[in-house]
């Protein structure tokens, strides 16, 4: 049995990758992926990988939280979906030491343990520091974003370091990493790569972030578009929506306003660049897929 596992990060997703895939779920049942409703296992993985710091896991643990999964009601899965933004931690947890999530290797090597006998695939969305810090102290009860990060530099962070740690404490581990600025543009793609649903399959969802951040007209224009121009490849698909966005996009949707006490403008542009490099670097480490538009 595969297990995928989504882990955020915070302020990335906000469950509407579940969301999306519960528009197929029924599909999804047919197929032998299993989508749990999220409350029937994030208190008992949680718990679960918080009392591993004390206490050595049973063998029994992995049946605990399997039995307690519900939702369409599959006899052995083929694939099972779970998602957590929480996964690697609450907010307050998520930087210090100059490193993003730094119990994160711990936390899901227990994971893997408990789960020793499936296959797991786990999924991350990173975001550019200049705005995922900011996400993080509005998110936070803090005052500062110092007392967030424990005086991290935010010019010290690189997601290509969490991602390297991951992948060296699991080399067994399959890692899908992508940009949360892309999600509009690889939506389905994440629906079908979490699902491992083939591309000549409909699903349900697969437009539903383009159409947060696009006018309706546009997404009116855009599915009439769709219709009448059956086939198209992905990256075809991926050039039409970049099209109408350029058309059609709703600019307080796709503009975050940046309100950090003692960033510049220059500042911002520096954690950009430095997260494009760090994107960059993540592309070339092996093993690791990152989705692009």
């Amino acid at each position: 049995m595969q297990v995928a596992l989504h882990t955020g990060a915070h302020f990335t997703d906000d469950d509407r990758l579940l969301k999306s895939l519960g528009k197929n779920r029924d599909m999804l049942a047919e197929r032998g992926v299993f989508l749990p409703k999220p409350r029937s296992y994030r208190r008992q993985v949680r718990d679960l990988l918080n009392d591993a710091r004390s206490a050595p896991l049973s063998h029994s643990s992995r049946d605990s939280i399997l039995s307690g999964l519900k939702g369409v009601e599959i006899v052995d899965p083929d694939r099972i979906i779970m998602s957590n933004s929480n996964f690697f931690g609450v907010p307050r947890l998520a930087v210090s030491d100059n490193k993003y999530y730094p119990t994160a290797e711990s936390r899901l090597q227990d994971f893997c343990s408990v789960f020793a006998e499936e296959e797991i695939d786990v999924f991350l969305a990173i975001r550019n520091p200049a705005t995922f810090l900011p996400a993080l102290l509005a998110g936070c009860p803090e005052d500062t974003i110092d007392q967030v990060t424990d005086s991290s530099a935010p010019t010290a962070l690189r997601w290509s370091e969490l991602v390297m740690r991951l992948r060296q404490s699991l080399p067994n581990v399959s890692f899908t990493v992508w940009c949360n600025e892309d999600t509009p543009l690889i939506w389905e793609q994440l629906l079908r790569e979490l699902s491992t649903v083939e591309a000549t399959l409909p699903m349900e969802g697969g437009s539903d972030l383009l159409g947060e951040i696009m006018s309706e007209s546009g997404m009116k224009r855009y599915g009439e578009y769709l219709q009448t121009h059956p086939g198209m490849t992905e990256i075809q698909k991926r050039r039409v929506m970049a099209a109408f966005l350029d058309k059609f996009a709703l600019e307080d949707e796709v503009e975050e306003e940046l309100d950090m006490p003692g960033w510049t403008e220059e500042y911002v542009d520096a954690l950009t660049e430095i997260y494009d490099e760090d994107v960059y670097e993540i592309s070339r480490i092996e093993g690791v897929s990152l989705i692009s538009p």
